[in-house]
């Protein structure tokens, strides 16, 4: 009895793979970050440092939202919240609210707590009535942006001055905010890296049937995840109220800018690979360029259609240099073949 020919997989040079090895997931978002700030630097003419200066003002909120969404997109295909964007929004007017009459740090707190609060409703969805991720959250997101107007009708107040003084403040000239969202990237590589709750939400992206047959509790690690995004969007819509000032439309941009940031800094969009530190030079390349549109004086259309057109690039090259495109295209070939079949058996099939 002969047994079926199995397909043979190409393989690289050893000085490749090492490349491959050697090279960070985010290295291709840094040069890319490094190109559009010598572009920004040329085209504005001014110190070197400003532009990089400005952009690191407003990079830590995207950042924030951004972790978050790196968490969820972790846990594998199909798992994204679509949600982040009106529970900043929510979350602005939440911490106004609550900070106008007890304080800044409550404010705060609020908009924590509002976050919370959506990212349940979606964990209640997802785990209990097991709607797919992408549908609970949007739903979520449908619920929370009603709230929001509901919140813009009975407030007007502005953040208190002590949180605006806080979300302005420099340290040796960086924002503290920069600073702080530093740190907390720092955590969250410890808790990825070290924890079991870091390598249950890893192992549940790379295979979380194998994952739960392993003992390892993925429906709660997929809750606590969500939540943990949640939390982050809440977060960053209460500085943004202060940095900014509340709006309904304040977390728009939010949701796709958080996609595009955690798959150009390396994280695989199949899940099983975050790469938190990409999430930073995916921001600050998306910050940089939108800051060098804005000097080219291109309209907001044609700006969409450059970035959309230089995310895919970036991808495409980091797909390219890693060999994560080409393993994902043997993976679907390889789903999409009947066990047994033979090379020639599928040839005569596709001609």
């Amino acid at each position: 009895m002969t047994s079926a020919p199995t397909i043979a997989t190409p393989t690289q040079h050893p000085a490749v793979e090492r490349i491959r090895t050697l090279w960070p997931a985010w290295g291709w978002s840094l040069v890319g970050t490094l190109v559009v700030l010598v572009a920004v630097i040329g085209v504005s003419g001014g110190s070197p440092l400003q532009p990089l200066s400005h952009a690191l003002t407003l990079v830590p909120y995207l950042v924030l939202v951004a972790i978050g969404q790196m968490l969820v997109i972790t846990l594998g295909p199909g798992n994204i919240d679509v949600s982040v964007g009106t529970n900043v929004s929510m979350a602005s007017y939440a911490s106004v609210a609550v900070g106008a009459a007890a304080g800044p740090g409550a404010g705060l707190a609020a908009a924590v707590g509002a976050g919370l609060a959506a990212a349940a409703c979606s964990v209640i969805a997802i785990l209990v009535l097991r709607i797919p991720p992408i549908i609970a959250t949007l739903a979520t997101s449908l619920i929370v942006s009603s709230a929001t107007l509901m919140l813009a009708d009975a407030n007007r107040s502005g953040a208190p001055a002590e949180l605006r003084s806080f979300v302005n403040a420099r340290v040796l000239g960086v924002p503290l905010t920069a600073v702080l969202v530093a740190i907390l990237t720092v955590a969250v590589v410890i808790v990825l890296r070290r924890t079991r709750f870091g390598l249950a939400v890893v192992a549940t992206g790379q295979n979380s049937v194998a994952a739960a047959k392993a003992g390892l509790p993925t429906r709660t690690v997929t809750g606590v995840t969500y939540l943990i995004s949640g939390a982050l969007a809440g977060l960053a819509g209460g500085l943004l109220a202060a940095f900014i000032s509340p709006s309904t439309s304040l977390g728009t941009s939010y949701l796709l800018d958080s996609v595009a940031v955690v798959v150009i800094g390396g994280t695989l969009i199949a899940g099983g690979r975050p790469v938190p530190v990409g999430v930073w030079t995916g921001a600050l390349f998306f910050v940089l360029l939108s800051g060098l549109l804005n000097l080219l004086g291109l309209s907001v259309g044609a700006q969409n259609i450059l970035k959309g057109l230089l995310v895919v690039l970036v991808v495409v090259i980091s797909s390219a240099a890693t060999g994560t495109g080409r393993s994902t295209v043997r993976r679907l070939r390889a789903s999409l073949t009947l066990p047994g079949t033979t090379t020639k058996q599928r040839n005569n099939t596709d001609g």
